[in-house]
């Protein structure tokens, strides 16, 4: 492949002659990524998806938010950037069991509680709303259009941002799918990968976000909250979290949308979108819904 060999050349300069074939990695949507052996040590090499930035990515985010977890321990180690590839340490670890996270909770919120106190500034900030503002006018910019569910989805960001008012900006992964989160194999600690979609944001979002895409039940976030605060959870503080699962979801139906006519992998993004529009109208009709407007902030 041209673009694994122009990153490659320069890396094996730096860090040592290719020994082997480079080796796909599956589960990536958006990017490709390799396994690749360079002068005895193994890395892994992202080569970024086309259409990257319209789904609000910024590169230079993710190498920096990479950075900071690698430094807190959090993350794989960062060696390169090259040609707008991340190159990082390869962990030798597995996937999480789908009720991992979960069970894990403690460990999840002080990992993300450090990142957000890392005081890494990262260049673009994350917020939901503007975020399927930009996804809409990308949609209709390519002839697209958009299904009936996605100005209802626009319309419940905006009640929930106005409920959960303004705190202040921190970095955040805003993407912690279990795919995002892998055991290693040095003592089963667990780290977080996939950086790309960091930015400067509400730190609240990443536990709602983590709660809803890992199926987390309500003593789970009892746990979350409680480990990520320091104390018992409010019921603001609750309410919050089971907004910000609604939000997740909103970004997710979104993407969806906008992947289906943006990227050209062979992925379902119509379903993707479907499944996430559903359990947001379901989420939304729930007798709690106006309770956790009126109690979160």
């Amino acid at each position: 492949m041209r673009e694994l060999d122009a990153v490659l050349d320069p890396l094996q300069a730096r860090l040592g002659p290719l020994e082997g074939e480079p080796l796909p990695l599956s589960g990536g949507i958006t990017n490709l990524n390799f396994r690749v052996r360079l002068g005895g040590s193994e890395y892994v090499v992202r080569l970024p998806g086309d259409g990257s930035p319209l789904l609000g990515i910024d590169r230079t985010a993710e190498r920096l938010a990479s950075e900071a977890a690698a430094r807190l321990g959090i993350g794989p180690p960062v060696l390169a950037g090259v040609h707008g590839c991340l190159v990082t340490g390869f962990i030798e670890g597995s996937p999480v069991d789908p009720r991992e996270p979960a069970e894990r909770a403690v460990e999840l919120a002080h990992a993300l509680r450090s990142f957000h106190e890392s005081g890494v500034q990262l260049p673009v900030g994350f917020a939901v709303g503007g975020l399927l503002d930009r996804y809409a006018a990308t949609v209709r910019g390519r002839g697209g259009e958009l299904p009936d569910d996605y100005a209802h989805a626009r319309s419940l960001t905006t009640r929930i941002a106005g409920a959960l008012g303004t705190v202040e900006s921190r970095p955040c992964h805003d993407d912690l799918l279990a795919a995002n989160i892998i055991r290693s194999s040095d003592g089963g600690r667990l780290m977080i990968v996939d950086w790309e979609y960091a930015g400067m944001g509400d730190p609240r979002f990443d536990l709602g976000n983590l709660a809803v895409n890992n199926d987390f039940a309500a003593d789970d976030e009892e746990r979350l909250l409680a480990a990520y605060y320091g104390g018992p959870p409010t019921d603001a503080r609750r309410a919050s979290l089971k907004l910000m699962r609604v939000l997740s979801d909103a970004r997710e139906a979104a993407w969806g949308v906008v992947q289906g006519v943006v990227s050209e992998l062979e992925f379902d993004f119509h379903e993707y979108a479907r499944e996430h529009f559903e359990r947001l109208r379901s989420a939304a009709a729930e007798p709690d819904f106006e309770e956790w407007l009126a109690a979160a902030g």
